[in-house]
């Protein structure tokens, strides 16, 4: 269930969104929280690095690793504006990641409920998922980004 927290969290994220989106970067933010702390922050990066593997999450949970000393991330919650894509729902599993909050569903891409669950899929470990929080904002970033892109 998502409460206040969530809610501050995730304008944190909204927060480093915008500044993917001063990038011109698709305006998604990320943050994983441990014990109540903010362990790792990040935005896409795909343009800046010319690399495909740099979402938000991908970026946050190898810095959470980094901060926590191990590929393991039990008892974490990642933030997050848009609902992870399969590649990401894949790393959440595999850093053991107990929570996922997100704003925005992904229709086309979603790896939480939209296009498959990874929540609901056999694998070695299970991933709580809510999505909705602040859904309003996290869309309306994101969709004043693509009508920007489609003036130019």
């Amino acid at each position: 269930m998502i409460d206040e927290k969530d809610v501050e969290y995730m304008k944190k994220c909204l927060s480093l969104a915008k500044q993917a989106a001063e990038l011109d970067e698709v305006p998604v933010g990320a943050l994983i929280v441990h014990n109540e702390e903010i362990i790792a922050s990040a935005h896409n990066m795909r343009e800046t690095e010319k690399c495909a593997t740099k979402h938000a999450e991908i970026i946050a949970i190898e810095n959470a690793c980094r901060t926590l000393g191990g590929w393991r991330l039990p008892d974490c919650t990642l933030y997050v504006t848009l609902e992870p894509c399969i590649m990401c729902a894949g790393a959440i599993v595999n850093a053991r990641i107990n929570r996922v909050v997100f704003g925005a569903y992904d229709e086309k891409s979603g790896g939480f409920g939209s296009v498959i669950n990874a929540s609901e899929l056999r694998l070695n470990h299970r991933v709580v998922s809510e999505g909705g929080c602040l859904s309003d904002e996290c869309k309306g970033i994101l969709g004043e980004y693509f009508r920007q892109k489609r003036k130019k």
